[in-house]
């Protein structure tokens, strides 16, 4: 466990109660766990929300390891902004598959309709 703690810079804060943690820093434990447990697949629901940009920085260059190391990541994300550049296939859903492939693939102007209802023209005007 220690050298998934350093893994995710939360080894000084080891002896800590979850609750005396910030939101990043529970996110970063939580992921030190799965990563001490050498599983082969992770899933990350969510993982961005209540935290920084360091944080956030530092979660995508351990996502970034662990894909060097053959892992694979299923991360669920509501967010439709920069950080879908960090992943190499989307998926699409809303009660049902919309769209599966890459980014281009995935998030087009069809897709985000059939998905959330509204027009993207609208959104950019």
């Amino acid at each position: 466990m220690k050298t998934a703690l350093l893994r995710v810079g939360m080894w000084d804060l080891r002896d800590r109660q979850i609750g005396e943690l910030s939101g990043g820093q529970q996110q970063r434990i939580f992921l030190a766990r799965a990563i001490a447990q050498q599983a082969d697949l992770f899933f990350f629901d969510e993982p961005f929300n209540a935290i920084d940009k360091a944080t956030e920085e530092i979660i995508f260059d351990i996502f970034s390891e662990l894909k060097a190391e053959n892992k694979t990541l299923l991360v669920i994300s509501h967010d439709l902004g920069e950080t879908l550049k960090q992943y190499d296939n989307l998926l699409l859903l809303n009660k049902q598959l919309i769209a599966i492939g890459s980014r281009r693939e995935v998030l087009t102007a069809a897709n985000i309709q059939k998905a959330y209802g509204y027009d993207l023209s609208l959104v950019s005007a």
